[in-house]
């Protein structure tokens, strides 16, 4: 018979390893796609088309892991209609969301856009409010302007601070934004609940598609003319294939952990990303006023995921709110991936 307090063990050592794969996948990703666009290293500045790569790969690993090898399910409810009026928002916005946030890392450090992006609730609150998702309140007010102070704080103490990649920054936030937002209306009002394998293969497709429009109008014309189609194929499909191991990633820590857990390794992420930027780029230089700013945006992140955990919480019961949970915690993992 099994000693129950080894497998108390086991199971805790796993989920530890699940939460240090995607504080390391997720960190390793975000240094992995700035140093491919960097011109200083293998200089691929062409983050549509790389944003384009990483959806293609995502879509065709989903339908061999799904539909050819069978090791994951897809689940079903999925019809047109919701098609139509949700996954394709879905998916626009995110390709909106990665093709702008990759495009930042062309004019601004990584630490900078982690710090930007701490704005993130912000924009989901005040959309929110707008489609008849969130309900305005002194308690909420106060947290988003803790969070904004701490982001015009951070932004002051930026020392060389480009405002063409704050733009594009922004521009990839208030995406991510609208895709959280169409995926709680998919959630509440379509009442279809998916898990995060099942939401890449029905967005992956989708965003691509959304994807390749602009690249064979944007970027296409520059690749030709500068010769660069023969880019290095070994590193960027490694790229993709981190990209794809990410959500995977995700897939496994929602699965043995829990809300609270995966966003408090969110913070911790964000975190390790700022800081070891600072060493690995020569275009990054914290100030104190950097780390005084963000640490207080975090603080209001932080209070915001509390907030909204307990609210999940006493509005259904476990059984209900962890689908709910799982497709709307996705928005870790890929956040300028």
């Amino acid at each position: 018979m099994a000693d129950p307090k080894k497998k108390w063990v086991s199971d805790d050592v796993l989920t530890y390893a699940y939460l240090l794969l995607y504080i390391a996948l997720s960190s390793g990703q975000i240094f992995f796609n700035k140093w491919v666009l960097s011109s200083k290293e293998i200089n691929f500045p062409y983050p549509l088309g790389l944003t384009l790569l990483h959806m293609v790969f995502s879509s065709i690993l989903c339908f061999v892991l799904t539909k050819v090898l069978k090791i994951m399910e897809v689940e079903g409810g999925m019809t047109l209609d919701i098609y139509i009026s949700s996954v394709i928002p879905i998916g626009a916005m995110f390709a909106m969301t990665l093709w702008l946030g990759n495009t930042a890392y062309l004019y601004i450090s990584v630490s900078f856009a982690q710090m930007l992006k701490a704005i993130m609730p912000v924009a989901v609150f005040i959309l929110g409010v707008a489609a008849g998702l969130e309900v305005m309140s002194c308690r909420m007010l106060l947290i988003m302007s803790v969070i904004s102070f701490g982001v015009l704080v951070a932004s002051y103490g930026e020392i060389d601070i480009n405002w063409v990649g704050v733009v594009y920054q922004m521009g990839g936030v208030v995406g991510e934004a609208l895709r959280l937002i169409f995926m709680e209306i998919l959630v509440k009002r379509k009442g279809l609940k998916l898990n995060p394998i099942s939401v890449m293969y029905y967005v992956s497709p989708c965003s691509a598609l959304c994807l390749l429009i602009p690249w064979i109008f944007l970027e296409k014309p520059k690749m030709d003319e500068q010769r660069t189609w023969n880019f290095q194929p070994v590193i960027l499909t490694l790229n993709s294939l981190c990209t794809f191991a990410l959500n995977l990633s995700v897939f496994l820590v929602i699965q043995h952990t829990s809300a609270l857990t995966i966003r408090v390794a969110g913070v911790v992420k964000d975190w390790v990303v700022v800081l070891l930027s600072a060493l690995l780029f020569a275009d990054t230089k914290l100030t104190l006023i950097n780390i005084f700013g963000y640490a207080i945006a975090i603080a209001g992140v932080a209070a915001y995921n509390n907030h909204k955990l307990k609210k999940q919480t006493s509005r259904a019961s476990p059984e209900e709110s962890e689908p709910t949970q799982s497709i709307l915690l996705i928005q870790s993992s890929n956040s300028n991936e």
